[in-house]
């Protein structure tokens, strides 16, 4: 069993947005993943923070220059390739039970994971890019990570990207009382965020989204207005704080367009949070006056802070994992695997 990745703590999101695979394309790159010669099975996650591809094969070298080679190569430079990181065996299986339980996310015992890596594990399953060594291996994760969210308070205090994203902009503006919001996307950030807007006391809040229908029903959910997605760059003359989560390949906010949106502002300062990977938001923006851009890069400073509060958790977590490891990483890497061939006859 091997890891190769990259996350929020080796590389920056310049270099994560390149490596990032949408939700929906997650079972095609599964299957096309599991069909190199040197991979027997394959699991791959793609989140905001984090690109990971669980794999087992008989021929590590081989494998990792056919990954790379599937994601369009390596970083030319030395540091991006360095973003990258490879782990084997027990250090592979221990790193996966310690991002399914929250304690490698940006925000310490995030919730948010636990079900990404579900997804992940089903599109992979649906690709037929599974058998026994991932079934197992992922069936047992899941009984893990949620033993220790259950046994300690790793999950105390803000835990979603949303929440610190929101309470990046109360602190801006001093609060949200007052303050026209705008959430461009309905998607699980969208969401996770407009919940934590009215957790924070946001009274004014705005959706808009390529599917009109999830912007209505969001909208709906938290009390607010939709805008339908061709029309909301007018409506910036009136926001305060623009929260953009979308699955968008390219930037939806351009300095070119919040150049007239500023001059019918009046300079009063615009806000935005680009919570995308890959970018929504062009970093160009901030160089315009009354214009402020964080991304989830600015969100690692607030992550930083929110972990030290939660050492003694995270050492409590790390010993029910390593228990655990010590009982079951025998059985699950050293199990005899069925030929490849045989995976998508495989139920385990």
């Amino acid at each position: 069993m091997f890891c190769l990745g990259l996350n929020h703590k080796t590389s920056p999101v310049a270099v994560r947005e390149r490596f990032s695979v949408p939700k929906r394309c997650l079972e095609q790159k599964n299957a096309q993943l599991a069909a190199l010669p040197s991979v027997q099975e394959c699991v791959l996650l793609s989140t905001c923070n984090r690109t990971e591809l669980y794999y087992w094969t008989a021929a590590p070298q081989q494998a990792q220059a056919e990954i790379m080679s599937c994601f369009g190569g390596a970083p030319a430079s030395e540091a991006g390739s360095a973003c990258f990181y490879l782990y084997s065996q027990e250090a592979a299986l221990r790193h996966l039970a310690r991002v399914a339980a929250g304690m490698d996310s940006m925000l310490v015992g995030e919730t948010e994971i636990f079900g990404q890596i579900k997804d992940a594990y089903r599109a992979a399953h649906a690709a037929g890019a599974t058998a026994a060594g991932a079934n197992r291996t992922f069936q047992k994760i899941f009984t893990i990570a949620k033993k220790v969210r259950t046994n300690t308070k790793i999950t105390s205090g803000p835990t979603s990207i949303g929440a610190a994203a929101v309470q990046l902009a109360s602190e801006a503006f001093g609060g949200l009382a007052g303050s026209n919001v705008l959430v461009v996307g309905a998607g699980d950030m969208a969401r996770s965020t407009a919940r934590s807007l009215i957790s924070r006391g946001a009274e004014s809040i705005f959706v808009a989204n390529r599917s009109y229908d999830r912007a209505v029903e969001l909208a709906e959910r938290v009390g607010g207005r939709v805008i339908r997605f061709a029309e909301w760059i007018p409506y910036l003359e009136q926001i305060d704080i623009v929260i953009v989560s979308t699955a968008s390949p390219v930037y939806v906010v351009s300095p070119r367009v919040l150049q007239s949106v500023q001059a019918a502002r009046a300079s009063r300062p615009l806000f935005l949070i680009d919570l995308s990977v890959p970018r929504n938001v062009d970093p160009a923006c901030a160089a315009l006056d009354g214009v402020f851009v964080h991304d989830m890069d600015t969100l690692q400073t607030m992550a930083d802070a929110s972990q030290h509060g939660r050492h003694s958790e995270l050492m409590r977590a790390q010993e029910i994992i390593d228990a655990w490891l010590d009982d079951a990483a025998e059985d699950l890497l050293h199990r005899k695997m069925p030929p490849f061939s045989q995976k998508n006859n495989t139920s385990e």
